[in-house]
């Protein structure tokens, strides 16, 4: 019989610290800077990421400092994770507070911080720094099914 392993035995809200920050693989993809229409409330992602995500590394620079250097970092927590449907489904957040299970790629089933770059899921490839931006943020709106493939519009 094959063990379980700790997201699979255990709530969002029971894991400790050190296993709640062991779900996230590095993608990258919620630095990704969000534009919210105000008439309908929609968000627009866009390829530009937060001044302070390493992109090579698809890591933030200063983690521990960042929600005081950032004024619009969120903090997910167990609490607050289903009120985050921008996150891609690819999130291990949102697929263990969902019940499903992790994507092959994904680190903690891997044993590799490399298989989430090599299966083209993390931003490192393509985003761009927002201190690069030399376009109103608008103009690097990327579509959707960019991010959410397996869900339809």
């Amino acid at each position: 019989m094959l063990e379980q392993k700790f997201w699979q035995k255990k709530l969002l809200s029971q894991m400790s610290s050190e296993e709640w920050e062991a779900l996230c693989d590095g993608c990258g993809l919620c630095c990704l800077i969000k534009l919210e229409d105000e008439d309908t409330g929609e968000t627009f992602h866009t390829k530009l990421t937060c001044h302070l995500l390493d992109i090579g590394r698809c890591r933030c620079s200063d983690y521990q400092n960042r929600h005081k250097r950032v004024a619009d970092c969120l903090r997910l927590s167990p609490e607050n994770i289903k009120d985050f449907d921008w996150l891609p489904n690819t999130c291990a957040y949102k697929l263990i507070a969902e019940g499903k299970e992790l994507y092959c790629w994904h680190p903690l089933v891997s044993g590799s911080a490399e298989t989430v770059h090599d299966f083209g899921i993390s931003v490192r490839d393509w985003a761009l720094n927002e201190t690069s931006a030399c376009q109103p943020y608008f103009y690097y709106i990327i579509e959707d099914d960019f991010l959410f493939p397996n869900e339809k519009n």
